[in-house]
């Protein structure tokens, strides 16, 4: 299979449709509620306390210990720039004079196997529970731990076999990737490694401006939305006992603010994120994400949400699996995509809020398998878009319900004998994140 993705020159979808004043509309009423958010809180503060106060007390507890998240960051990428990359070259040096080829790679392999498990593996989990960071620095260390994971796998998953078809002429030294080229591979938003990519003349720093300032807004509506839609709901003032009434109206309190999350989260990370990096390095290829919104199948779905993670999914995990296989077991294949996707985003979710309670697993593995192959690509009726967008509301109120209950049930409920975590000994108000 040596055909892989093509880059090319393209703008991300939402910058071609905010062109049209109509769509642009629905980007104000967004603003507009941002803005009531804002004055709720003051009007609020106002009548409570008697004054103007816009406090964001919970945020900086969020994004605390950043001298620590810097540190880390750090050690994982100078890490990942050059052991992966020297390894590479030192394999390739020796690979078509070796006696032992097999040899020669396996043991390259499993010496940078065990490296990475120490280096990008446990230590960022070291670090995320030693020093009990709060939950947005936990998911920023382990999210960039994913993030060169899946770097560092695909630059060696493109080079290896060029080197291994390619040897070098008798007398001259075999050709590497450049580490600039691979530098610039870290950094720019693709998970697909390539030598060069296609670039844009210049930089618009008024864009880059624009984006900036959308991600801080994005940052403060989400807190918004947890503090106003969340903390009043599932912030307990006295115990009581869980009943089937109140866990259905839970879920259903949890609709709103659920899908309001998911939507910013899409916007600020596969947008605004993404373009800001694509802008700065002249990165031209912005098809970050499809229009999944006008999705009639979860297939569909899954494959235009986030277009940079299927990419490396469906190169290295499902087009792999066919490729060993001999182009055989595709159900089996497209389910070991889906298990994997399902561990990983399980995996982030533990250790940024640092339990395990497997709600995500269970709705991707479970639930996500399920609809992908009833509601495939032969559904093309309007009543299954209807259908789900329903499905992501309930299932999106379903996930913020469980995990803030079960946040605060880690507050609250300390299990007998356990020592309680630093980081659940501080006030109700900063212990809601």
């Amino acid at each position: 299979m040596d055909d892989g993705k093509v880059f090319m020159e393209r703008s991300s979808l939402l910058d071609e449709l905010f062109e049209i004043n109509h769509i642009r509309t629905i980007y104000h009423m967004f603003i507009a509620v941002l803005l009531i958010f804002c004055l709720s809180t003051l009007a609020v503060d106002y009548i409570d306390q008697g004054r103007l106060v816009l406090e964001f007390d919970l945020l900086f507890f969020a994004f605390g210990k950043l001298g620590t998240v810097t540190c880390a960051w750090l050690v994982m990428f100078v890490y990942t720039l050059l052991v992966p990359y020297f390894t590479l070259v030192f394999w390739g040096s020796f690979y078509h004079s070796f006696p032992s080829k097999l040899g020669l790679s396996l043991g390259t392999g499993l010496v940078l196997s065990a490296v990475q498990t120490c280096v990008l593996g446990l230590f960022p989990i070291y670090v995320a529970v030693h020093y009990q960071l709060p939950p947005a620095s936990r998911f920023i260390v382990i999210l960039e731990q994913i993030r060169f994971l899946m770097k560092s796998y695909s630059f060696m998953r493109e080079t290896v076999p060029v080197i291994m078809k390619n040897p070098a002429k008798e007398g001259t030294v075999p050709r590497f990737p450049t580490l600039s080229s691979y530098l610039y591979f870290l950094f720019c938003p693709t998970l697909i490694y390539r030598e060069s990519y296609p670039r844009n003349t210049h930089i618009r720093w008024k864009y880059v401006g624009i984006t900036l300032g959308m991600i801080l807004g994005c940052l403060f509506y989400g807190y918004f939305i947890l503090v106003r839609l969340c903390v009043p709901v599932f912030r307990p003032e006295t115990n009581q006992p869980l009943s089937k009434r109140s866990m259905v109206l839970a879920v259903f309190n949890s609709i709103l603010p659920g899908i309001m999350l998911l939507l910013l989260c899409f916007f600020a990370f596969l947008h605004c994120w993404l373009n800001l990096f694509g802008e700065l390095l002249c990165f031209a290829d912005r098809m970050f994400y499809k229009d999944w919104w006008n999705s009639t199948s979860f297939a569909n779905y899954y494959r235009t949400w986030n277009v940079v993670v299927h990419d490396w999914l469906y190169y290295y995990g499902y087009r792999d699996f066919l490729w060993v296989s001999r182009v055989k077991f595709r159900t089996a294949a497209m389910l070991s995509v889906f298990i994997v996707s399902a561990v990983v985003h399980e995996y982030a979710l533990a250790i940024g809020f640092g339990f395990f309670y497997p709600v995500m697993f269970c709705l991707f593995a479970l639930f996500g398998v399920m609809f992908n192959f009833t509601m495939n690509d032969k559904r093309q009726s309007p009543v299954f878009n209807v259908i789900m967008w329903a499905c992501l509301f309930l299932g999106q109120g379903v996930q913020v319900c469980l995990y803030c209950q079960e946040w605060y049930a880690q507050i609250h409920c300390p299990r007998t004998g356990v020592r309680t975590p630093p980081m659940c000994t501080a006030s109700t108000d900063e212990a809601m994140l």
